[in-house]
């Protein structure tokens, strides 16, 4: 279409809801399909959680709020950071958004253009290069190998800074693969980024409280001598089985927040009203339901990398964190996507294509565990059938 923004022809979409469209038009032929390709816990939002929606529906919260978000909510996500991280945040510099793409939406736009590079995890969550691409801008791969256990190696990243780029992605625990950055690496690239000043970096913490074993998360907000260029992204999806509720936030330095609020203002004008009290009761509430779910995903995890590992031609790292695992795996010559779609349509089972995250993505796929154990015991069933066919 003539009409139409040449950057439309550019933005991509996320494989996963693809996968899940096409395993719902299965179930509707009468298929049982097992869905492990979407990312979403399998929990209910915790009673309490829900409790407070409804309280604040029949309290009457029903209108606007400030674009950024109510206040008793951005004081309760400073309080929690502080809690959770020991470094303190300034509740005017967070804004509450529907869910944590808004704030990769935003930071793009701030910081996506023609003549500009963005350094972006590869394999890594598809909206990460979708919407480079949208903004013009050019994305700049990061590897994260099996073999690093999925991290990234620091001076491999600064060695890909220069004039051009604007902004720094990652990732930790991470999407496709489940990975944590050792504190070892963000020191080096603390320092590291001390003689690039004007490159910013956005920290995508969505799954940091979904980390294992020895495993720690560390946010980039704590180093003092880069604060003033890092973007957190963070929300209630993951953590407390909230992915319908729509509920995010950034924290964003002071010196680009207003234009983070524009953008917001001109997009969503708020954060519906119940969703934000339901949102303070999340984090102030008991944790309980929280602690229960990470130990379950902990053994569904300890379940599948053994299992998987167990077959021929099938690889398996054991992630620090998220509720991932990310195979590799050889069959004769086929694709990630085609070992997915036959998983799909011959034993309805749904993955995500390793290739949907980037090229160092192929030869892998993403299997979400955010599913019951019984599942997991069917797939990994069907895939040594498969691997043996």
């Amino acid at each position: 279409m003539d009409g139409l923004n040449k950057s439309m022809y550019e933005i991509g979409s996320d494989s996963a809801f693809a996968i899940l469209a096409r395993s719902q038009e299965l179930e509707k032929e009468g298929k049982k399909v097992i869905n492990l390709g979407i990312g979403q816990p399998d929990f209910p939002t915790p009673p309490n959680v829900v409790e407070a929606a409804i309280k604040a529906l029949k309290d009457g919260h029903h209108g606007y709020t400030s674009s950024n978000g109510i206040r008793e909510l951005r004081c309760a996500v400073a309080d929690d950071f502080f809690k959770r991280n020991n470094v303190k945040i300034d509740p005017d510099d967070v804004l509450i958004t529907p869910g944590g793409k808004s704030i990769i939406f935003y930071t793009l736009l701030m910081f996506g253009q023609p003549n500009t590079e963005i350094i972006t995890p590869d394999p890594g969550f598809i909206a990460y290069k979708s919407m480079i691409d949208y903004t013009g801008a050019k994305a700049i791969s990061l590897p994260h190998r099996m073999e690093n256990d999925f991290s990234f190696d620091a001076e491999e990243l600064l060695s890909l800074v220069n004039k051009n780029t604007k902004l720094i992605i990652l990732n930790s625990p991470a999407n496709p693969t489940g990975g944590v950055v050792p504190e070892k690496e963000l020191n080096k690239l603390a320092e590291g980024l001390l003689k690039f000043p004007n490159v910013f970096v956005l920290s995508d913490e969505i799954y940091s409280r979904i980390i294992f074993d020895e495993h720690k998360h560390h946010t980039l907000l704590k180093y003092p001598e880069i604060r003033d260029r890092i973007i957190v992204l963070d929300g209630w999806s993951k953590t407390y089985s909230m992915t319908g509720w729509r509920l995010g936030f950034g924290i964003f330095p002071k010196s680009i927040f207003n234009y983070a609020e524009k953008l917001a203002i001109n997009s969503h004008s708020c954060v519906n009203s119940a969703s934000q009290y339901a949102g303070i009761e999340a984090l102030n509430g008991s944790q309980i339901n929280v602690e229960k779910m990470i130990l379950k995903f902990q053994a569904r995890r300890d379940f599948l990398v053994s299992k998987l590992n167990e077959i021929e031609n099938v690889q398996c790292k054991k992630p620090g964190g998220a509720f991932y695992v990310f195979p590799r795996i050889k069959k004769n010559s086929l694709s990630s996507s085609e070992i997915s779609k036959y998983l799909l349509e011959k034993k309805f089972i749904a993955t995500v294509p390793g290739s949907s995250f980037g090229v160092n993505g192929e030869g892998f796929l993403r299997i979400s565990y955010a599913s019951n154990m019984k599942n997991l015991e069917k797939f990994t069933l069907c895939l040594e059938e498969f691997m043996n066919e």
